[in-house]
């Protein structure tokens, strides 16, 4: 019988260890399992907030982009003189922006591409120039010499006047030289002999 209370007894004793045991276990697990679902938490809105901020960031850069495009368009007109061709203010705009918005844009031409209007001198010397400068400008001159010339000085600074005045005193004395004046023939009397 002694023996029986001790089974009884150590029976009891690791039944109470056993549930003390169970106990501890059920606690860690829930320690665990809840520790384990606020560092899921955490993780989900860190992941939400990093998302937040590149979305806000993305919007942010869009538009320092197009405020970047629209001070440059600004910048072009500005450089462009007030009396200049609608047309052509217009293509150089819109290949200025299409260039800066993509390489591939259908409307983003080479004026390397383009061929010249005509095969006349004017035509091949403005094509040169286009392809040098995009932005050149060139006035509608159609009245005579006289008139062109106090409409070009009307339209040009002081310094661009004084240079174009020289460039026409050397283009006259090259014209001259290339076409001398005929000597004039003075008629020499015969002489009596």
């Amino acid at each position: 019988m002694a023996e029986e209370q001790r089974d009884l007894i150590s029976d009891r004793g690791s039944g109470v260890l056993n549930t003390g045991d169970t106990q501890r276990s059920a606690w860690g697990r829930k320690a665990a399992l809840s520790t384990l679902s606020i560092l899921v938490a955490l993780l989900i809105a860190g992941q939400a907030v990093t998302v937040y901020f590149v979305y806000q960031q993305s919007g942010q850069i869009s538009k320092l982009t197009k405020t970047s495009q629209t001070l440059q368009l600004e910048a072009l007109q500005r450089k462009l003189p007030s009396n200049a061709h609608c047309c052509l203010a217009l293509a150089a705009a819109l290949r200025a922006r299409c260039l800066l918005v993509c390489s591939c844009c259908p409307f983003a031409f080479s004026l390397e591409n383009m061929a010249p209007a005509s095969n006349k001198t004017e035509d091949q010397v403005k094509h040169l120039l286009l392809q040098a400068d995009p932005r050149k400008m060139f006035p509608e001159l159609k009245d005579n010499l006289m008139d062109n010339l106090k409409s070009l000085k009307n339209t040009m600074t002081d310094a661009d006047w004084k240079s174009f005045e020289s460039w026409m005193h050397k283009w006259l004395l090259f014209e001259m030289a290339k076409n001398p004046k005929p000597a004039e023939h003075k008629a020499i009397p015969a002489e009596k002999g």
